[in-house]
């Protein structure tokens, strides 16, 4: 009897939470089309998208900079015995850009964005919602809408981009020192290395889906602050639920990019 009451529990703590699951994606939808309709009815902030603009990406700056280097040192040094293993030591620079510029600069860059921008917004527009200083905006004719929400949605959608071709760089730089360290190779000869193994088909797929993570890390951020109930408890679910759910979002999205992006731009 005890096994049979806790048993349906479970299932309706489950049950509970997948509802909650498909409403959130409902909510995201109409999140989204509200967007879609506020993005293209002037008056256009664009004050306030610049201002968005500096502060994400100054203030993503220090730690995605890390995070760039680390990423090239680190697969440079790791796949160095594999290729002597396999005999293509001298392909080492040109297999690291291409894993670099194809997925890992891309989708690294997304999460740590995501981690650091995601929960940001959601708090700080939480925030707004439970201390009612959104309605407020609303009493005195201000579209908060578009004040809070298109605004920082455009802003994590193009500034992601830019901070993908700086990580990119920066990893560039943590490669070139670990294949120094471990096989003497010349600056000159590593670049035209890399450039040659580096085409228009893995550029372009890896930055044009970009601009699709960051407006996923845009509107999930500014839909959880935008929607918080429930005071400080709300606020803080809002932070962290949005970090989960953009992540979550950016890596199954990017499965389908892959196959997308392989099919218009082939490799072979």
């Amino acid at each position: 009897m005890k096994d049979s009451k806790s048993s349906t529990i479970k299932i309706s703590s489950y049950n509970k939470r997948l509802t909650e699951f498909f409403i959130m994606i409902a909510g995201l939808w109409r999140f989204q089309i509200q967007f879609f309709k506020e993005f293209f009815i002037p008056p256009y902030e664009i004050e306030q998208v610049r201002k968005h603009m500096d502060e994400l990406g100054i203030k993503t700056l220090p730690i995605v900079s890390v995070t760039g280097f680390i990423i090239g040192l680190v697969i440079t040094m790791q796949m160095h015995p594999v290729m002597i293993r396999f005999g293509a030591e001298a392909f080492l620079p040109g297999s690291v850009g291409i894993s670099i510029v194809r997925e890992l600069g891309p989708v690294i860059t997304a999460l740590i964005f995501a981690g650091r921008v995601s929960s940001g917004i959601g708090a700080e527009l939480g925030s707004m919602r439970v201390t009612e200083q959104i309605d407020a905006m609303e009493v005195s004719g201000v579209n908060p809408f578009k004040y809070l929400v298109v605004t920082r949605i455009f802003a994590c959608t193009f500034i992601l981009p830019i901070l993908t071709v700086y990580v990119i760089a920066i990893a560039f730089v943590g490669s070139y020192i670990a294949v120094v360290l471990v096989q003497n190779m010349t600056y000159s000869y590593y670049i035209d290395s890399v450039i040659y193994s580096i085409e228009f088909g893995d550029v372009i797929p890896g930055i044009l889906k970009t601009f699709v993570f960051g407006f996923i890390v845009g509107i999930v951020g500014t839909y959880k602050g935008y929607t918080a109930t429930n005071g400080t408890e709300g606020v803080g679910k809002a932070a962290t639920t949005a970090v989960v759910v953009s992540s979550l979002m950016i890596l199954i999205f990017d499965m389908v990019l892959v196959k997308v992006t392989l099919w218009l731009w082939p490799t072979v």
